[in-house]
């Protein structure tokens, strides 16, 4: 066996390990990395600065400080071993998660590079600390339902957008209303703070600092709360349909090589007609 040869039969292993959950090892180590995300976003709200729990000492911080040393190393080697046992026509960089698992890793390198630039401006080592929130992210490629939901948002993405959009024209017309009835008064004082107030009002939230005072003004803001009640379901029911839709896609999907019959759960292992063994999910729906 080549040297070449080798190299190419531990890349497709390597590969294998990391995106194949069909396989023990490949569930192991899908484990491992889920453990491992979810362990370093609990540490990140424990450490200090991120949690009002207690008070710490130099020796937690010392500890706080190798273990993020010890995750950035861990989430590099995934990095690192991810990118170079990916086929290139999959083009890992620059996917999505790619991306994330990317940036989980730069905090800790900015700080060692650059520790004077951290310390002087506090807005750069806040969105150091909002990078490493992003680990939460990671725990996405093991969901494997996400994906059809993501596809079933793209699906519906035409009348989400219609949706939305009659909303937002709906937002400005109750806006400029409230802020021509108004006239100023009870914190109506531009039409940008009456749009804020219409977003506010049409989701139900209600936080009371701006509030109309006239008899006009409050008959839209009943008016716009009751239309609201009934807009909220309505990107529901649209991504409902088309989800419904991804699982009837789903289950066709999945055929018994015994019995030829289709129509099972994509997390099913046995035909429920003839009970032989399912042949794993595969295609483009499969992968993370």
């Amino acid at each position: 066996m080549t040297t070449d040869t080798a190299a190419l039969n531990l890349r497709q292993r390597s590969y294998r390990l990391l995106f194949d959950n069909h396989s023990r090892s490949g569930r192991r180590m899908e484990a491992f990395w889920v453990s491992t995300a979810l362990l370093s976003v609990v540490l990140l709200f424990l450490e200090p600065g991120g949690s009002a729990l207690y008070a710490p000492g130099q020796q937690a911080i010392y500890l706080f400080f190798c273990t993020e040393i010890i995750f950035t190393v861990i989430f590099t080697c995934e990095y690192l071993l991810r990118l170079w046992s990916t086929p290139p026509d999959q083009h890992y960089a620059r996917s999505f998660f790619g991306v994330v698992d990317l940036l989980t890793v730069l905090p800790m390198y900015i700080i060692w590079l650059y520790p004077h630039m951290t310390v002087e401006f506090v807005m750069l080592l806040r969105v150091v600390r909002i990078l490493r929130v992003l680990r939460v992210l990671k725990l996405l490629r093991y969901m494997s339902e996400m994906g059809m939901i993501w596809r079933s948002i793209k699906l519906a993405r035409h009348k989400l957008a219609m949706f939305f959009g009659f909303v937002a024209v709906v937002l400005c017309v109750f806006g400029g209303l409230m802020y021509a009835v108004e006239g100023g008064s009870g914190g109506f004082t531009s039409l940008a703070a009456s749009v804020y107030w219409a977003v506010v009002t049409l989701t139900t939230v209600g936080y009371g600092d701006i509030v109309p005072h006239t008899p006009l003004g409050r008959l839209l803001t009943s008016v716009l709360i009751l239309l609201g009640y009934s807009i909220i379901a309505v990107p529901t029911g649209i991504l409902t349909a088309y989800m419904s839709q991804e699982l009837q896609r789903n289950r066709e999907r999945r055929n018994c090589e015994q019995c030829q019959r289709g129509g099972h759960e994509t997390d099913s292992a046995f035909c429920k007609f003839c009970g032989s063994l399912l042949p794993p999910l595969t295609g483009k729906h499969s992968q993370k």
